[in-house]
Protein backbone atom coordinates (compact mmCIF):
# COMPACT_ATOMS: atom_id res chain seq x y z
CA UNK A 1 0.00 0.00 0.00
CA UNK A 2 1.50 3.38 -0.75
CA UNK A 3 0.65 6.72 0.38
CA UNK A 4 -1.81 8.66 -1.82
CA UNK A 5 0.24 11.32 -3.68
CA UNK A 6 -1.69 11.19 -6.90
CA UNK A 7 -4.69 12.04 -8.67
CA UNK A 8 -6.59 11.64 -12.52
CA UNK A 9 -8.84 14.77 -13.43
CA UNK A 10 -10.68 12.78 -16.20
CA UNK A 11 -12.03 16.25 -18.39
CA UNK A 12 -11.95 14.84 -21.87
CA UNK A 13 -15.69 14.82 -22.38
CA UNK A 14 -17.45 17.54 -24.60
CA UNK A 15 -20.09 18.33 -22.28
CA UNK A 16 -23.28 18.05 -24.66
CA UNK A 17 -25.79 19.41 -22.04
CA UNK A 18 -24.70 21.97 -22.37
CA UNK A 19 -24.29 22.70 -25.62
CA UNK A 20 -24.02 25.20 -27.36
CA UNK A 21 -21.94 27.04 -24.57
CA UNK A 22 -19.30 23.92 -24.26
CA UNK A 23 -18.74 24.43 -28.22
CA UNK A 24 -16.48 27.07 -27.00
CA UNK A 25 -16.08 26.83 -23.15
CA UNK A 26 -15.41 23.32 -21.43
CA UNK A 27 -17.83 22.68 -18.82
CA UNK A 28 -14.91 22.34 -16.57
CA UNK A 29 -13.99 25.96 -17.11
CA UNK A 30 -17.70 27.18 -16.03
CA UNK A 31 -17.46 29.52 -13.44
CA UNK A 32 -18.76 29.07 -9.85
CA UNK A 33 -19.18 32.78 -9.28
CA UNK A 34 -15.96 33.59 -10.46
CA UNK A 35 -13.39 30.36 -9.69
CA UNK A 36 -13.62 27.85 -12.60
CA UNK A 37 -15.17 24.64 -11.13
CA UNK A 38 -12.05 22.69 -12.11
CA UNK A 39 -10.37 25.21 -10.01
CA UNK A 40 -12.51 23.61 -6.88
CA UNK A 41 -11.64 20.36 -7.93
CA UNK A 42 -7.88 20.67 -7.56
CA UNK A 43 -7.87 22.10 -4.46
CA UNK A 44 -10.01 19.39 -3.29
CA UNK A 45 -7.48 17.20 -4.39
CA UNK A 46 -4.50 19.22 -2.73
CA UNK A 47 -6.57 20.00 0.96
CA UNK A 48 -5.92 16.08 0.74
CA UNK A 49 -2.73 15.85 0.81
CA UNK A 50 -2.04 14.92 -3.33
CA UNK A 51 1.42 16.76 -4.73
CA UNK A 52 0.86 15.52 -8.43
CA UNK A 53 -2.53 15.75 -10.66
CA UNK A 54 -3.30 14.74 -14.60
CA UNK A 55 -5.89 16.20 -16.12
CA UNK A 56 -7.08 14.39 -18.95
CA UNK A 57 -8.02 16.43 -22.15
CA UNK A 58 -9.56 16.69 -25.83
CA UNK A 59 -7.52 18.49 -28.00
CA UNK A 60 -9.97 21.77 -27.66
CA UNK A 61 -9.78 22.06 -24.12
CA UNK A 62 -6.47 23.99 -23.70
CA UNK A 63 -8.06 26.90 -22.08
CA UNK A 64 -7.47 24.52 -18.78
CA UNK A 65 -4.06 24.31 -19.60
CA UNK A 66 -3.90 27.64 -19.78
CA UNK A 67 -5.58 28.45 -16.92
CA UNK A 68 -3.32 26.93 -14.54
CA UNK A 69 -0.01 28.00 -16.21
CA UNK A 70 1.31 31.65 -15.24
CA UNK A 71 0.63 34.49 -18.14
CA UNK A 72 3.56 36.89 -17.48
CA UNK A 73 1.74 39.56 -19.78
CA UNK A 74 -1.28 39.82 -17.51
CA UNK A 75 0.43 40.15 -13.98
CA UNK A 76 3.17 42.26 -15.53
CA UNK A 77 0.18 44.65 -16.12
CA UNK A 78 -1.59 44.01 -12.76
CA UNK A 79 1.39 45.05 -10.82
CA UNK A 80 1.96 48.21 -13.05
CA UNK A 81 -1.75 49.12 -12.26
CA UNK A 82 -0.52 48.20 -8.33
CA UNK A 83 -3.01 45.55 -8.32
CA UNK A 84 -0.41 43.54 -6.19
CA UNK A 85 -2.97 41.35 -4.36
CA UNK A 86 -4.50 39.90 -7.48
CA UNK A 87 -1.53 39.17 -9.40
CA UNK A 88 -0.21 37.00 -6.08
CA UNK A 89 -3.54 35.17 -5.85
CA UNK A 90 -3.20 34.55 -9.81
CA UNK A 91 0.37 33.59 -9.48
CA UNK A 92 -0.76 30.90 -6.39
CA UNK A 93 -2.82 29.13 -9.08
CA UNK A 94 0.36 27.71 -11.50
CA UNK A 95 1.49 26.65 -8.32
CA UNK A 96 -1.51 24.74 -6.64
CA UNK A 97 0.46 21.17 -7.53
CA UNK A 98 2.39 19.50 -10.21
CA UNK A 99 -0.37 19.39 -12.82
CA UNK A 100 0.81 17.79 -16.35
CA UNK A 101 -1.65 16.65 -18.62
CA UNK A 102 -2.74 14.15 -21.52
CA UNK A 103 -4.54 14.69 -24.80
CA UNK A 104 -7.03 11.87 -25.43
CA UNK A 105 -7.10 11.18 -29.14
CA UNK A 106 -10.59 10.77 -28.87
CA UNK A 107 -13.39 10.00 -26.19
CA UNK A 108 -14.24 5.92 -25.13
CA UNK A 109 -15.70 6.01 -21.97
CA UNK A 110 -14.97 6.91 -18.10
CA UNK A 111 -12.57 3.70 -18.58
CA UNK A 112 -10.29 4.80 -21.32
CA UNK A 113 -9.58 8.23 -20.12
CA UNK A 114 -8.71 6.67 -16.88
CA UNK A 115 -6.38 4.27 -18.67
CA UNK A 116 -4.95 7.15 -20.09
CA UNK A 117 -3.04 7.70 -16.72
CA UNK A 118 -0.99 4.33 -16.69
CA UNK A 119 2.37 5.52 -17.27
CA UNK A 120 1.67 8.75 -15.00
CA UNK A 121 0.09 6.19 -12.11
CA UNK A 122 4.12 4.44 -12.35
CA UNK A 123 2.51 1.86 -10.36
CA UNK A 124 1.38 3.10 -7.66
CA UNK A 125 -2.65 3.32 -6.35
CA UNK A 126 -4.21 6.56 -7.05
CA UNK A 127 -7.39 8.95 -6.41
CA UNK A 128 -9.61 9.84 -9.28
CA UNK A 129 -11.98 13.01 -9.33
CA UNK A 130 -14.65 13.61 -11.52
CA UNK A 131 -15.39 17.24 -12.56
CA UNK A 132 -18.92 17.06 -12.70
CA UNK A 133 -19.24 16.79 -8.75
CA UNK A 134 -18.42 19.69 -6.79
CA UNK A 135 -18.18 18.94 -3.78
CA UNK A 136 -18.58 21.38 -0.94
CA UNK A 137 -16.81 20.45 2.54
CA UNK A 138 -16.06 22.41 5.94
CA UNK A 139 -12.86 20.70 7.20
CA UNK A 140 -11.91 17.12 4.82
CA UNK A 141 -12.49 17.36 1.51
CA UNK A 142 -14.53 14.49 0.01
CA UNK A 143 -11.43 12.74 -1.72
CA UNK A 144 -9.35 13.17 1.96
CA UNK A 145 -11.79 11.32 3.50
CA UNK A 146 -11.65 8.41 1.00
CA UNK A 147 -7.91 8.91 1.40
CA UNK A 148 -8.29 8.05 5.53
CA UNK A 149 -10.63 5.04 4.84
CA UNK A 150 -8.25 3.67 2.25
CA UNK A 151 -5.04 4.04 5.18
CA UNK A 152 -7.38 2.17 7.90
CA UNK A 153 -8.63 -0.43 5.06
CA UNK A 154 -4.83 -1.22 4.48
CA UNK A 155 -5.63 -0.44 0.91
CA UNK A 156 -8.99 -1.30 -0.43
CA UNK A 157 -10.55 0.02 -4.03
CA UNK A 158 -12.95 3.35 -2.35
CA UNK A 159 -15.61 4.47 -3.73
CA UNK A 160 -17.25 7.75 -2.76
CA UNK A 161 -20.57 7.01 -1.92
CA UNK A 162 -24.12 9.27 -0.70
CA UNK A 163 -27.02 8.24 0.48
CA UNK A 164 -29.90 9.10 -2.67
CA UNK A 165 -33.53 9.40 -2.76
CA UNK A 166 -35.47 6.44 -4.26
CA UNK A 167 -36.92 8.82 -7.08
CA UNK A 168 -33.36 9.77 -7.71
CA UNK A 169 -31.44 6.41 -7.93
CA UNK A 170 -32.10 5.69 -11.43
CA UNK A 171 -30.07 8.30 -12.17
CA UNK A 172 -27.09 6.23 -10.64
CA UNK A 173 -24.15 3.92 -10.18
CA UNK A 174 -26.09 1.83 -6.99
CA UNK A 175 -23.39 0.11 -4.71
CA UNK A 176 -24.31 -3.18 -3.65
CA UNK A 177 -23.22 -3.91 -0.17
CA UNK A 178 -21.84 -6.99 1.27
CA UNK A 179 -23.61 -6.95 4.26
CA UNK A 180 -24.64 -3.83 5.98
CA UNK A 181 -24.41 -0.27 4.84
CA UNK A 182 -25.14 1.54 7.82
CA UNK A 183 -22.35 3.15 8.74
CA UNK A 184 -19.84 5.50 7.16
CA UNK A 185 -17.80 2.64 5.55
CA UNK A 186 -18.89 -0.55 4.27
CA UNK A 187 -17.76 -3.26 1.77
CA UNK A 188 -19.36 -3.38 -1.48
CA UNK A 189 -19.73 -6.40 -4.17
CA UNK A 190 -21.51 -4.77 -6.97
CA UNK A 191 -22.77 -2.20 -9.05
CA UNK A 192 -26.24 -1.49 -10.47
CA UNK A 193 -26.10 0.64 -13.40
CA UNK A 194 -28.94 3.13 -13.27
CA UNK A 195 -31.50 0.85 -12.00
CA UNK A 196 -35.21 1.62 -13.28
CA UNK A 197 -36.64 1.10 -9.85
CA UNK A 198 -35.99 1.39 -6.31
CA UNK A 199 -36.51 -2.67 -6.49
CA UNK A 200 -33.74 -3.39 -8.60
CA UNK A 201 -31.68 -1.00 -6.84
CA UNK A 202 -29.34 -3.15 -4.06
CA UNK A 203 -29.38 -0.17 -1.83
CA UNK A 204 -29.86 3.71 -1.67
CA UNK A 205 -25.91 4.54 -1.97
CA UNK A 206 -24.65 5.60 -5.07
CA UNK A 207 -21.01 5.85 -6.40
CA UNK A 208 -20.35 9.52 -6.60
CA UNK A 209 -17.00 10.63 -8.82
CA UNK A 210 -14.62 10.04 -6.13
CA UNK A 211 -12.02 7.06 -6.24
CA UNK A 212 -9.29 5.75 -4.97
CA UNK A 213 -7.90 2.91 -7.06
CA UNK A 214 -5.60 0.20 -7.07
CA UNK A 215 -2.59 0.08 -9.44
CA UNK A 216 -3.88 -3.43 -11.02
CA UNK A 217 -7.31 -1.31 -12.36
CA UNK A 218 -4.88 -0.13 -15.03
CA UNK A 219 -3.93 -3.80 -16.40
CA UNK A 220 -8.23 -4.75 -15.74
CA UNK A 221 -9.17 -1.59 -17.99
CA UNK A 222 -6.38 -3.07 -20.76
CA UNK A 223 -8.93 -6.13 -21.00
CA UNK A 224 -11.43 -4.79 -20.83
CA UNK A 225 -14.05 -5.15 -23.78
CA UNK A 226 -16.34 -1.58 -24.90
CA UNK A 227 -20.11 -1.70 -24.59
CA UNK A 228 -22.07 -1.28 -27.62
CA UNK A 229 -21.29 2.37 -27.80
CA UNK A 230 -17.48 1.29 -27.86
CA UNK A 231 -16.88 2.93 -24.14
CA UNK A 232 -14.77 1.00 -22.02
CA UNK A 233 -16.51 1.60 -18.33
CA UNK A 234 -14.37 2.55 -14.93
CA UNK A 235 -17.57 0.34 -13.22
CA UNK A 236 -16.92 -2.81 -15.33
CA UNK A 237 -12.81 -2.78 -14.14
CA UNK A 238 -14.05 -1.87 -10.34
CA UNK A 239 -16.24 -4.93 -10.54
CA UNK A 240 -13.74 -6.93 -12.21
CA UNK A 241 -10.99 -6.01 -9.46
CA UNK A 242 -13.89 -6.68 -7.21
CA UNK A 243 -13.21 -10.95 -7.14
CA UNK A 244 -9.37 -9.94 -6.03
CA UNK A 245 -9.52 -6.84 -4.54
CA UNK A 246 -11.38 -5.80 -1.16
CA UNK A 247 -13.87 -2.64 -2.10
CA UNK A 248 -15.57 -0.44 0.45
CA UNK A 249 -18.17 2.51 -0.19
CA UNK A 250 -17.02 5.55 1.98
CA UNK A 251 -20.00 7.50 2.73
CA UNK A 252 -18.37 10.90 2.57
CA UNK A 253 -20.13 14.59 4.23
CA UNK A 254 -19.72 16.92 1.93
CA UNK A 255 -22.68 18.57 -0.07
CA UNK A 256 -23.07 17.47 -3.70
CA UNK A 257 -23.27 19.14 -6.56
CA UNK A 258 -24.06 17.79 -10.01
CA UNK A 259 -22.55 20.65 -12.06
CA UNK A 260 -22.95 18.56 -15.36
CA UNK A 261 -26.79 18.86 -14.90
CA UNK A 262 -28.10 22.23 -15.72
CA UNK A 263 -30.36 22.76 -12.12
CA UNK A 264 -27.27 21.47 -10.31
CA UNK A 265 -25.30 24.11 -11.78
CA UNK A 266 -27.41 26.49 -10.80
CA UNK A 267 -28.03 25.40 -7.26
CA UNK A 268 -24.31 25.81 -6.65
CA UNK A 269 -24.19 29.02 -8.06
CA UNK A 270 -26.88 30.12 -5.23
CA UNK A 271 -25.60 28.32 -2.56
CA UNK A 272 -21.66 29.63 -3.65
CA UNK A 273 -22.71 33.33 -3.63
CA UNK A 274 -25.21 33.17 -0.37
CA UNK A 275 -21.67 31.88 1.47
CA UNK A 276 -19.94 34.92 -0.09
CA UNK A 277 -20.20 38.39 2.33
CA UNK A 278 -19.66 40.05 -0.73
CA UNK A 279 -22.90 38.75 -2.21
CA UNK A 280 -24.63 37.58 0.42
CA UNK A 281 -27.03 40.56 1.30
CA UNK A 282 -27.94 41.29 -2.39
CA UNK A 283 -28.61 37.59 -3.46
CA UNK A 284 -30.83 37.12 -0.37
CA UNK A 285 -32.96 40.04 -0.83
CA UNK A 286 -33.59 39.12 -4.96
CA UNK A 287 -34.72 35.60 -4.33
CA UNK A 288 -37.03 36.94 -1.55
CA UNK A 289 -38.21 39.72 -3.87
CA UNK A 290 -38.74 36.70 -6.51
CA UNK A 291 -40.39 34.16 -4.12
CA UNK A 292 -42.94 37.24 -2.81
CA UNK A 293 -43.90 38.10 -6.55
CA UNK A 294 -43.73 34.33 -7.95
CA UNK A 295 -46.99 35.22 -9.89
CA UNK A 296 -44.98 37.69 -12.09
Amino acid sequence: MNKITKAIIPAAGFGTRFLPATKALPKEMFPIIDIPNIHYIVNEAVKAGIKDILIILNSQKQIIQDYFSNNPELDTRLRKDGKIQIADDLLQISHLANISYIIQDKPNGSGGAVLEAKEFANGEDIAVLYGDDLIDYDEKSAIGELIEAYEKSNGATLLGCQYILDEQLSLYGVVQPKERCDSKSFEVIGFVEKPKNRSEAPSNYASLGRYILPNDIFDILEKCQPNKSGEILLTDAIIESMKTHPCYACVFTGKRYDIGNKVGYIKALIDYSLKREDMREEILSYLQDKMSNNDK
